[in-house]
């Protein structure tokens, strides 16, 4: 298992954020349950998912049962096109939820793929382990499969390689970029990055004047999607843990 942080007892934490601490819930569903009035502190009702809470020192009880922390999970997804990485979505779209049949923990996805990104998405319970993996300050690699409607040529690559400024002003860091297939209309990259900006593979081939037209992450750290097939998961063991945190 990770070196993650366990939760400080000593912090105090609004109370929809302690199930999410202890890997019981998300915090909406934290929320709908206290507001429904299924949380007890000190053997009080209490309805309020804000309200301020002392591990240490407070009893919290769900359903007349003890609260604690829950055993530590952590998957990896191929996510398929189409697909929204979050818990529901109000247009009706399907969600890598739909996916994690026969799944009894609670777990949320480590950072986001876009609608139209395929490919390796991790979820976890473990907070501590999900912030880690989205800090930048981790620097954990994202290596991904890049097909772009152009022909890129050598100070391009340069460009994606160097770092470059993005359409809205914002500036990236030096990638990792080589070509893997080139073509007259199409070129097949493989691309590396340890930044997590919204949408930054795509943004950095339009800063080229292209368009991304297929993106697949294959790798995060050391972590492969391996045999894993669109649409499967499976449980992380320590080894794969530790691949995670080797660069890709």
């Amino acid at each position: 298992m990770p070196k993650t942080r366990k939760p400080d007892l000593k912090e105090r934490v609004t109370l929809d954020r302690l199930f999410s601490k202890l890997g019981m819930f998300s915090r909406t569903e934290a929320a709908a349950k206290i507001k429904a009035g299924l949380v007890t502190v000190n053997r009080k009702v209490v309805r309020d998912p804000e309200c301020w809470i002392s591990p240490k020192d407070d009893r919290v009880r769900l359903n007349g049962q003890a609260v604690k922390a829950r055993q530590k999970i952590y998957l990896a997804f191929y996510k398929p096109k189409g697909v929204v990485t979050s818990y529901g979505d109000p247009a009706g779209r399907p969600t890598v939820y739909d996916f994690l049949a026969g799944l009894e923990e609670w777990v949320s996805p480590v950072g986001r793929l876009d609608l139209d990104t395929t490919g390796l998405l991790l979820l976890s319970n473990d907070t501590a382990f999900c912030e880690e993996m989205t800090n930048p300050l981790s620097k954990v690699t994202k290596t991904y499969l890049v097909k772009v409607n152009f022909s890129v040529r050598e100070e391009q690559l340069a460009q994606l390689c160097q770092g470059l400024t993005l359409q809205d002003g914002c500036r990236t860091l030096p990638a990792k970029a080589r070509i893997l297939k080139a073509g007259q209309r199409t070129t097949h990259l493989e691309m590396v990055i340890h930044e997590g900006k919204n949408r930054q593979i795509r943004r950095m081939i339009e800063a080229l004047g292209g368009k991304v037209l297929k993106l697949v992450r294959v790798r995060i750290g050391g972590l492969e999607l391996g045999t894993l097939k669109i649409g499967e998961w499976r449980k992380l063991e320590a080894m794969d843990l530790s691949r995670l945190r080797q660069s890709g």
